[in-house]
């Protein structure tokens, strides 16, 4: 071989480079939807296989397949069968993995429904799903081979809601989809439902690192009605009949919000091209919920309305863990002290060279005083994830801790980019 040659090799094939996946070679620009469900108690979890779906144009990334981060309690694959090489992935969190830290998941068994989006697979794959165990190892759910002309691949047209456009700045594969749903809105609410879209946008994009990025989103509306406004407060003895059966009081926790009926959420959605989904929940009452890939809610006419959704997109887009740890939603034992954490925020100091070390200037003490000569510094401050001790955070305060912050920190700020670029680059 020539030497030229050689030197050419080396600049088109640079040696220590992760070949990309070819998204033209394995996958069609359709999704495919995988549901599941999640089921057990706080020592065990079953996945059962509940349907598979063809729906619209693929909303993700055709060169960012799988993920860098590793994020997520959960995590689903599609791997070649031959080679075993994994062609795509994501991450994702569960509202039946946070019940399991309950004392109720102590006394009896519950299910969770899941949805899993991926591209549409033109070849025989495999779909593996794994959980993220108590000793931070992932361990096998399911291993199920998908061929894309099973015809029990549900192939049917979606609900049929309107898809409204809020701001689109281009194609799918290159934005952030982000779609929000209409939840305790009757049919004369939608143009109140669109207004609140635009009130708690222009919010985030406001905000530091947003504010440099609205360019990489596209945002839609779907018009859902219900047949009553608001949303179940059961400590209240408030119920309503809604589209997606939100409530508060999950876990008997009276200002956490979330939704079971993930079915109907998807169902709805499946007329828009989406990577994210955001219900918002007509109410006035302070609250919300977000988890990783799988779901975000807040209340639109609170107050502190605003402030709550970007944080719990905090949590759903980027994978961000809460920093507080003196609340009545306050678990001390939900991370293993002797595993450092996936989420970018917190650190039990295991691994903390991956995380934000190298952010801290020279002069920082670590751990770092919570004290006033430290404030809006990068440090290391023992206290977040739910717990005073053994787990730290970056910051003093930010959003992912109150919701007085002006905003996101150095370290929340840098995952949200990343997140971002994961979609849009």
């Amino acid at each position: 071989m020539t030497r030229f040659v050689w030197i050419l090799l080396m600049l088109v094939c640079p040696f220590g480079l992760k070949a990309q996946i070819s998204f033209d070679k394995y996958f069609e620009a359709r999704t495919l939807r995988i549901d599941f469900t999640l089921a057990g108690n706080d020592e065990q979890t079953e996945l059962f296989l509940e349907q598979m779906k063809r729906q619209g144009e693929w909303a993700g990334s055709h060169t960012h397949l799988v993920d860098e981060e590793n994020y997520g309690n959960f995590r689903y694959q599609l791997r070649d069968p031959q080679s075993g090489e994994v062609l795509f992935s994501r991450g994702f969190c569960s509202l039946f993995q946070e019940w399991q830290t309950t004392p109720e998941a102590a006394t009896l068994s519950r299910s969770y429904y899941h949805v899993a989006l991926m591209p549409f697979p033109k070849k025989k794959v495999k779909f593996v799903v794994e959980m993220r165990t108590w000793e931070g190892v992932f361990k096998e759910l399911l291993n199920l081979e998908v061929k894309p002309n099973d015809y029990f691949i549900v192939d049917e047209k979606g609900a049929g809601y309107p898809v409204i456009p809020v701001m689109e700045n281009g194609p799918h594969a290159e934005k952030v989809d982000l779609v929000f749903l209409a939840e305790g809105y009757q049919a004369d609410e939608m143009d109140k439902f669109q207004q609140d879209i635009k009130r708690l946008t222009d919010y985030l994009f406001a905000m530091k690192p947003y504010d440099k990025h609205k360019q990489d989103f596209n945002l839609y509306a779907v018009l859902v009605p219900s047949a009553e406004s608001g949303t179940d407060v059961p400590g209240k003895g408030v119920y309503k009949n809604t589209a997606f059966n939100s409530n508060f009081y999950t876990f008997d926790e009276a200002r956490y919000l979330t939704s079971k009926d993930l079915k109907a959420i998807h169902d709805a959605a499946s007329g828009a091209v989406y990577d994210q989904l955001y219900v918002l929940v007509n109410s006035d009452t302070y609250g919300g919920g977000g988890f990783y890939n799988y779901l975000n809610l807040t209340t639109v006419d609170n107050e502190r309305s605003p402030q709550v959704f970007v944080h719990e997109f905090g949590h759903g887009f980027a994978g961000l863990a809460d920093e507080y740890y003196s609340s009545s939603v306050a678990y001390d034992e939900f991370y293993n002290r002797k595993v450092e954490p996936w989420e970018p925020n917190i650190t039990t100091l295991v691994d903390f060279d991956r995380k934000w070390k190298s952010m801290i200037e020279a002069d920082i003490p670590q751990p770092t005083p919570r004290v006033a000569r430290y404030d809006g510094v990068v440090g290391l401050f023992e206290g977040g994830g739910y717990a005073e001790k053994g787990i730290y955070s970056p910051v003093m305060d930010c959003r992912m801790k109150t919701n007085e912050a002006p905003g996101f920190c150095p370290v929340c700020s840098r995952a949200i980019e990343k997140a971002i670029q994961s979609y849009s680059e």
